[in-house]
């Protein structure tokens, strides 16, 4: 029995169908460069330098690529259809579920949900760092919001209980 689909998908899948790719391409940079902020995976990216990304969404026509640089991404052109390191393609559903870890990306790949193309060590490592990366949510909060202030949001959230739903959690190091 197929799992329901996400609410969310509806307004992301008009967007990918009205919205040019190098607006995708601008919000999701900027999304994920905000999400590395703190993240050990930020400091994983050292062999994907210089590498050249796109990511297909099959059912509706849209995509976006980036270029691999230090411990973040930058919005990327290409210049033709094959112009590019590793590319995956993919239903917005399986994106989705690879993103919000509602699925193992082994699974996606292996049962060709998500087709991995390309150069196959930059394209295998990519996997591997999706599926082995751990949020840590502590270290974010820190990262974005400095060192004070992130002790103290992390406090808040332990205390209203909201840390235990974050994936990974949120543990207190200074009580």
């Amino acid at each position: 029995m197929p799992l329901p689909k996400p609410p969310v998908l509806l307004p992301l899948g008009v967007a990918l169908r009205l919205l040019p790719d190098a607006v995708h391409t601008r919000v999701f940079t900027a999304l994920v460069n905000h999400l590395l902020r703190g993240q050990p995976a930020a400091e994983e990216l050292g062999p994907l330098e210089g590498k050249r990304i796109c990511l297909s969404v099959t059912d509706h026509r849209g995509g976006v690529c980036f270029l691999v640089r230090g411990q973040g991404i930058t919005p990327w052109r290409a210049r033709g259809a094959d112009d590019w390191d590793v590319r995956i393609r993919g239903r917005l559903e399986d994106f989705w579920r690879l993103a919000t870890r509602a699925e193992d990306p082994d699974t996606l790949f292996f049962s060709r949900r998500l087709d991995l193309e390309g150069e196959t060590e930059a394209g295998l490592y990519l996997k591997n760092l999706l599926d082995t990366a751990e949020p840590d949510w502590e270290g974010h909060i820190h990262a974005v919001l400095g060192e004070r202030a992130g002790r103290r949001m992390v406090r808040l959230l332990h205390r209203l209980g909201l840390g235990r739903h974050l994936p990974g959690g949120l543990h207190v190091t200074d009580p």
